[in-house]
């Protein structure tokens, strides 16, 4: 397998980060086990780093009708849509590992209509697909169905939210060719597999 640099855009050292990033590094790595490239690739410019993280923090951390793997499933499906490598692996392997499945993300990534999920979390992701791809098409009747599936308008926002934090984040890796760790792609994998 060849060796890519994690990005098109100069990646700094950590001794060369302002304290607060370098204590977020720290953060992260004590509780993933590594950093992930995308601190690396977006610490490049550190302002906008700080952005992202605290809207990704406020947006993904808050308290909401969506479980925490629903929202990884927004993540993944719309990144899969975009085609964006970093997060469908990034998020899959979260994914992977909230919902305790194997398959899970691979599935999403591919056809979430045809994974093992809900009919609520497929029309939770139908409306991220449409917000991803057609939002000025959004009307009274995507509120109607989610409503139907027992979604808030809070729990809709959050949606929207999701698929537009990710859309800017998807177009930032695409950017600067931002490759997934190798880590990733093994997260998650030893649970046991449905229906066998």
């Amino acid at each position: 397998m060849t060796t890519h640099a994690i990005s098109r855009f100069p990646v700094p050292d950590l001794a060369a980060l302002p304290a607060d990033l370098q204590k977020l590094f720290y953060d992260v790595s004590e509780k993933a086990g590594f950093v992930p490239n995308v601190f690396w690739v977006l610490a490049h410019r550190p302002d906008e780093l700080r952005a992202f993280w605290a809207y990704h923090e406020a947006l993904m951390r808050r308290e909401s009708g969506l479980s925490k793997g629903e929202r990884e499933m927004i993540v993944v499906a719309t990144s899969a849509e975009n085609n964006c490598l970093y997060c469908v692996v990034a998020h899959g392997a979260i994914l992977r590992i909230y919902e305790k499945s194997a398959t899970i993300a691979d599935a999403i990534a591919s056809n979430y209509k045809k994974a093992d999920i809900t009919d609520r979390q497929k029309a939770m992701l139908d409306f991220a697909i449409k917000t991803c791809n057609r939002s000025q098409d959004i009307g009274e009747d995507d509120f109607a169905i989610l409503h139907q599936h027992g979604f808030s308008d809070d729990d809709i926002w959050d949606i929207a939210a999701i698929t537009g934090l990710f859309a800017l984040s998807n177009r930032m890796a695409s950017l600067t060719s931002m490759r997934p760790n190798a880590e990733f792609y093994a997260l998650g994998r030893d649970f046991p597999i449905a229906g066998s």
